[in-house]
């Protein structure tokens, strides 16, 4: 069970909290202790915690997190409390979805995707997973994908001995060709991170985000995601392509941008994801 950092405790105190009355390990992380913390005043609170972070890694995601607050777009939890070992955050308090979900959050994605940027980035690095995420400024989408995402997640699965000499070739191909496969596309704002584990709801049962790996990139990608593990249903992209048309084919696009997923579970959890990413080389390149 996690302990609370006394920066919380401190914190707590100067709120009129009061003790805490219970810590509840609550399931679904990978890299982190997550916990419910319930106080004596009857404030509840989601602690996360770790005691040997990737640096920044607490800091990145709390910035992802602001950033998310967009105005008519899902519930992002409100950042409390942030440091090097821990993230306190809002207790979202998830329950059943609403009825409608998937069309209220059609709406809502789509509003995120609106908000755009005339670069490609982030102001900081983030994390994808336990992998540090490249948001260092660029003006070309195109190249963007190939240097902050693919290029780099190639390169550490090579060093790993992950990718064969074959896998590498393919790898490159598909580097040199992206600009035939990939269309123009607006920098907008993404979650980066939009598989299923990281959408849930608020306590009304609206749609809530978590978990990001924000940077300013192309909605295509965003989406893609979706696809990877699971699938969103067709009444969310009726309602999200009305409000933020897609141009055609995008579908056929989703396991390209996968691809950056794909290699970094590679490196992550190791060779039982190479045939997936063998797969999308030999579409592809």
């Amino acid at each position: 069970m996690a302990l609370i950092p006394p920066d919380v405790r401190q914190w707590l105190t100067e709120q009129g909290e009061g003790e805490e009355l219970s810590l509840e390990g609550v399931g679904g992380g990978c890299i982190h202790q997550a916990s419910r913390l319930r106080t004596a005043a009857g404030g509840s609170y989601f602690l996360k915690t770790n005691p040997d972070p990737p640096p920044g890694i607490f800091s990145a995601e709390a910035a992802g997190l602001r950033a998310l607050q967009v105005p008519e777009g899902p519930k992002a939890p409100d950042v409390i409390l942030v440091g090097e070992k821990f993230l306190l955050l809002e207790d979202l308090q998830p329950g059943p979805r609403r009825g409608d979900f998937w069309s209220v959050y059609g709406r809502q994605l789509a509003q995120v995707h609106r908000q755009s940027s005339p670069r490609f980035g982030f102001d900081e690095d983030t994390f994808i997973g336990a992998s540090p995420q490249l948001n260092g400024w660029m003006e070309n989408g195109l190249d963007f994908f190939r240097e902050r995402r693919l290029a780099p997640q190639i390169r550490w699965a090579r060093d790993r001995g992950l990718l064969s000499s074959a896998d590498l070739r393919s790898c490159q191909k598909l580097l040199d060709r992206l600009g035939d496969i990939l269309p123009e596309q607006p920098a907008v704002l993404l979650h980066g991170d939009l598989w299923s584990g990281n959408l849930i709801t608020d306590h009304a049962g609206n749609p809530a985000l978590i978990d990001p790996a924000v940077y300013y990139g192309w909605a295509e990608a965003d989406l893609a995601m979706t696809d990877l593990f699971g699938r969103y249903p067709d009444s969310f992209f009726d309602v999200y392509l009305e409000s933020n048309p897609l141009q055609s084919g995008f579908r056929e696009r989703f396991p390209l941008y996968n691809l950056y997923h794909l290699l970094n579970h590679l490196n992550l959890f190791g060779r039982s994801y190479l045939p997936r990413v063998s797969e999308v080389l030999r579409k592809f390149s």
